[in-house]
């Protein structure tokens, strides 16, 4: 792949630059250890909120069910989507690129190990979207129009504010805002267009430039954004469905075709994941790479989804946790293994026809080869599914980030805001794919280090509220609208 010049390569070494200022700064590493800060952070804190809710993740998993398929779906309660829409936008930022070229970096980078750390910080992590969707639905505020602003710009600024903390929680709220600004600009927008334009250009009978594709790209996420989060919503839960059993599908197929190996590669997956075999950075190597990647994938911890669960049409904010819950297993521990289950049955990172690929981090092209080992015509199938998990990523983000810019600025922020990320399409369609990755992990776990402080110093009042919730349950006191 040709390296961008002109003005193309005078704006990927700008952003280059800027870059690496940030990361140096985001990513210290622990001493003795040699894991960044914010792996250890999410990690944790996962683990913390799992205990001590519990295992709601595991309690809870059947009631989740039961409300994603509208069991307790009330249409006269406050609220803008539906459970199973608010899941939908929600998922439909969070399964995305990193399903497909994230976790084929990780796995090229870190060994087939890291496909195992990826869904054990997925299984705590589940608890981690609990708790963080619960507050977001809480501490939401419903203008006059009926338009909602939730997320953990409102849980830590006036949730903090009611535990006598209003300063700390503003601080903590402003700065999750301007990194959720950053990972909507990133890890929500650049990223996904420049890693879809590889698989895109690469089926196409004809040259498109990333230019042109920038554009086209900025025109189709434009028509949507503009509606809103019901309009977001809408889209997405056609979208969704659609691209995992497709996805899901192929994938399938080519675990069938090597049915045979399957218990090597399990093996390997397994045993790598505590003695890798030439790995960079050793077990704690392979270890950071799977958390990392988990991390970019379901943001589990993160808080952007309860900006989108916020928006869910109920008076119950732990009913919505408990929807919420699902998103890391799907986007993990379904989606992300079918990657990496591919990626370590082909044997494509580790065959030097494609070093390149591996070098530059080109997830999305690795994923293609690798399906196309089995499935020659696969690439098109791929490069849909591709686009699909860009596009419907992107208009998700651009709604976190949008509430995040009227949260700073007011209403009239939001049509700035707009105009501004679709520039970031063509910016991230002629950008270095390493830069953005790079990028993209800086703001989007940067906006745990806020968020995770305001979940542990309000958690007693979410497992209390989750207390409240089960025994509720349990009394059959909640009215059933669908059997």
């Amino acid at each position: 792949m040709t390296q961008p010049t002109g003005l193309e390569g005078q704006i990927n070494e700008a952003f280059g630059g800027i870059v690496a200022a940030l990361a140096s700064v985001m990513f210290w590493e622990i001493p003795g250890l040699g894991m960044p800060l914010v792996v250890f952070w999410l990690g944790a804190g996962a683990v913390y909120f799992t205990l001590r809710m519990a295992f709601v993740n595991v309690r809870l998993f059947r009631h989740a069910i039961d409300v994603v398929r509208g069991r307790y779906d009330n249409p006269d309660e406050p609220g803008e989507v539906t459970h199973f829409q608010a899941l939908s936008a929600a998922l439909s930022a969070t399964v995305g690129l990193g399903n497909i070229a994230g976790v084929a970096v990780a796995v090229a980078i870190g060994g087939p190990g890291a496909v195992f750390w990826m869904n054990i910080a997925a299984l705590f992590g589940m608890t981690s979207k609990f708790v963080e969707c619960t507050l977001g639905l809480k501490y939401r505020v419903i203008d006059a129009q009926g338009a909602v602003n939730g997320g953990p710009m409102q849980y830590l600024h006036h949730g903090l504010q009611k535990r006598g903390m209003g300063g700390f929680g503003r601080f903590l709220a402003v700065l999750f805002a301007v990194l959720c600004i950053g990972g909507s600009f990133g890890g929500g927008n650049m990223f996904q267009v420049g890693q879809s334009y590889g698989a895109v250009a690469a089926v196409l009978p004809f040259e498109l430039s990333r230019s042109v594709y920038g554009l086209l790209m900025a025109a189709a996420v434009g028509v949507v954004i503009l509606g809103g989060i019901r309009s977001i919503a809408k889209v997405a839960d056609k979208i969704v469905p659609f691209m995992v059993g497709l996805y899901g599908a192929a994938a399938l197929y080519v675990v069938v075709t090597h049915l045979g190996e399957v218990p090597t590669a399990i093996q390997r997956i397994v045993g790598e994941a505590f003695a890798p075999v030439s790995v960079a950075g050793g077990a704690i190597g392979v270890l950071i790479q799977g958390v990392k990647r988990a991390a970019f994938s379901n943001e589990a911890g993160v808080g952007s989804a309860s900006i989108a669960h916020a928006a869910a049409r109920t008076a119950e904010p732990v009913r919505e946790g408990v929807v919420a819950l699902i998103e890391p297993f799907i986007d993990t521990v379904i989606v992300c293994s079918m990657t990496g289950i591919v990626m370590v049955l082909t044997g494509v990172c580790e065959d030097p026809a494609n070093a390149a690929l591996v070098a530059n981090k080109e997830g999305a092209a690795l994923t293609a080869v690798a399906f196309a080992s089995v499935l020659p015509w696969f690439p098109i199938i791929l490069a849909i599914c591709v686009f699909l998990f860009a596009y419907s990523t992107m208009i998700s983000w651009s709604y976190y980030g949008e509430r995040c810019s009227t949260y700073l600025f007011g209403p009239r922020a939001s049509m700035p805001y707009k105009v501004l990320f679709l520039v970031c399409v063509y910016i991230g369609a002629v950008s270095s794919m390493s830069n953005v990755l790079d990028f993209s992990d800086l703001m989007v776990l940067g906006m745990a280090f806020p968020n995770v402080i305001g979940l542990l110093l309000l958690s007693g009042e979410v497992r209390a509220d989750l207390d409240t919730y089960i025994a509720k349950l349990r009394a059959g006191k909640f009215r059933v609208f669908r059997s």
